[in-house]
C-alpha cells in the first residue's frame, strides 16, 4: 500500500519536473534525468529486490547521484542555473530507498553504510551549483526530511530485530518444554515396560501360560513409547519442516486420562480406579494437557516408589470457579524419595509446568498411609504461549 502510494507520488514528481523544465535531454540535465529515471526504476522494482540486491542497487544510485552533483559543481556545460540542480523526482526516489535499505539489508553493516551515502546524495544536490538562498533552503528541508526518514528506517530495523529475538526465545522456551514432555512420556512407558518384564520373569516358571499376554503388553508399551517419542521429536522440528512433514496428532488431554488409568491397571501391580466429576469439554488445551501430565507423572511415581500398594485412586473434579483439581493417591509405603522422582525431572518439573499456567502442586504422605499428588489448575492459563 505504501509502495503504491509512493509510486503515484513519483509519477506526479516526474511530470512536474518535466513540465517545469527541471529535466531535459540536454547538457548537464541529461545526466540528472538519467539518475532520476534510474532511481524511479529502483523504487518500482523494490518489492522484488532482495536483502542483498536492494542495498547494492541503492548504493550504486547514490554514487551516481553524487557524481552528477560533482559534474554540476564543476560547471559542466557552462550552466549554473539553480534549476539545473533542483527537482522532486530524484530526491523522492532516494528517500524511499533511504527508508527501505536499513529495513531490508541482510547484513547490519550494509544497513549503516548505505544510508549515509543516500543522505549525502539528497542533501548536496541543491547546493551543487552554488550556495544561494534558494538552494540552501531546499538543502535544509531535504536534510531534515532525510534525517527523519533515515531514523524511521533504523528504528523499523531495530523493532524487527527485537521481534525476531523474542520469537526465537519463545521457540527455544517451547522446545525446552517439549523436551521435558518427551522425558515424561518415555519415562512413563519405559517404567511400565520394566515392571511388566519383572512380572513376566516372576510368573514364567509358575504360570507359563501368562507369559505370552505379558509379552504382548510389553510390545504394546514399547510401540506406544516409540510413537510418543516420534510425536514429541516432530514437535521439536522447525515450523517449515512440520509443514512439509506428516500431520502430527494433538497432545494427550483430560479425555485420555481414562486410557492412561486403564493401561496402568493392565500391566500388573495395584489396581487403579478413576473418578471424574463435572464436565471437561470447555477446558483450554494447556490446562487439559497439564492435567494429563499430572496423572501420568503420579502413576509413574507409584510404579517407581510405592511399596505394597494395593489401590491407586485417580480423581478429577471441576471446582465452582471453573478450575480443575486432579488428585492421585495410593495406599502403599514410600520407597525412596518420591518428590524428586529419581532424576530430578519428575514432580519437580511438573510443579514448574503447573506454575506456568497459574496452578500449584502439592505432593506428600497421606494421613492414613500412602502418598498423594494433588494439582489445582485454573480455568484458563495465566499466560498463553504460541507454538512456532
Amino acid at each position: 500500500m505504501a509502495w503504491a502510494a509512493w509510486t503515484a507520488i513519483l509519477g506526479w514528481a516526474l511530470l512536474f519536473d518535466w513540465q517545469a523544465d527541471l529535466l531535459a535531454p540536454e547538457g548537464a540535465r541529461l545526466a540528472k534525468l538519467g539518475v532520476a529515471l534510474l532511481a524511479v526504476c529502483a523504487v518500482l522494482a523494490s518489492p522484488w529486490l532482495g536483502g542483498r540486491t536492494l542495498p547494492s542497487v541503492a548504493g550504486l544510485i547514490g554514487i551516481a547521484s553524487l557524481a552528477v552533483s560533482v559534474v554540476l559543481y564543476a560547471g559542466a556545460g557552462g550552466d549554473t542555473d539553480p534549476g539545473t540542480a533542483l527537482g522532486l523526482s530524484e530526491p523522492a526516489a532516494l528517500l524511499w530507498l533511504l527508508l527501505l535499505v536499513p529495513v531490508r539489508a541482510r547484513r547490519w553493516w550494509v544497513s549503516w553504510a548505505v544510508p549515509p551515502l543516500l543522505w549525502t546524495a539528497v542533501v548536496l544536490r541543491p547546493v551543487a551549483v552554488g550556495a544561494e538562498e534558494l538552494t540552501v533552503t531546499v538543502a535544509l528541508f531535504l536534510a531534515m526530511g532525510s534525517t527523519a526518514v533515515s531514523g524511521v528506517g533504523a528504528a523499523w530495523r531495530l523493532v524487527r530485530a527485537d521481534r525476531r529475538r523474542q520469537a526465537q526465545a519463545l521457540r527455544q522456551e517451547q522446545r525446552t518444554e517439549f523436551a521435558r514432555d518427551l522425558h515424561d512420556f518415555v519415562a512413563h512407558h519405559v517404567t511400565g515396560i520394566v515392571v511388566q518384564a519383572q512380572g513376566t520373569l516372576a510368573i514364567a516358571e509358575r504360570r507359563p501360560e501368562l507369559v505370552g499376554p505379558s509379552l504382548k503388553r510389553i510390545e504394546q508399551a514399547g510401540a506406544e513409547a516409540l510413537a510418543s517419542m516420534r510425536h514429541m521429536v516432530g514437535m521439536l522440528r522447525d515450523p517449515g519442516e512440520r509443514e512439509r512433514g506428516p500431520a502430527l496428532t494433538p497432545l494427550a488431554g483430560i479425555a485420555d486420562v481414562r486410557t492412561l488409568v486403564d493401561g496402568f491397571a493392565a500391566v500388573g501391580g495395584p489396581r487403579a480406579r478413576l473418578e471424574m466429576e463435572g464436565t471437561f469439554d470447555d477446558l483450554p488445551l494447556q490446562v487439559s494437557t497439564t492435567a494429563h501430565r499430572v496423572v501420568m507423572e503420579a502413576l509413574t511415581n507409584v510404579r517407581k516408589h510405592s511399596h505394597r500398594s494395593t489401590e491407586v485412586l485417580v480423581q478429577a473434579a471441576r471446582a465452582a470457579n471453573g478450575g480443575l483439581t486432579v488428585r492421585v493417591s495410593d495406599d502403599g509405603r514410600a520407597r525412596g524419595v518420591r518428590h524428586h522422582s529419581g532424576s530430578g525431572f519428575g514432580l519437580k518439573g511438573l510443579t514448574e509446568r503447573v506454575a506456568l499456567i497459574g496452578g500449584h502442586v502439592h505432593a506428600g504422605p497421606r494421613p492414613g498411609g500412602g502418598w498423594s499428588v494433588e494439582a489445582t489448575l485454573p480455568s484458563a492459563p495465566a499466560r498463553v504461549r504460541a507454538v512456532s
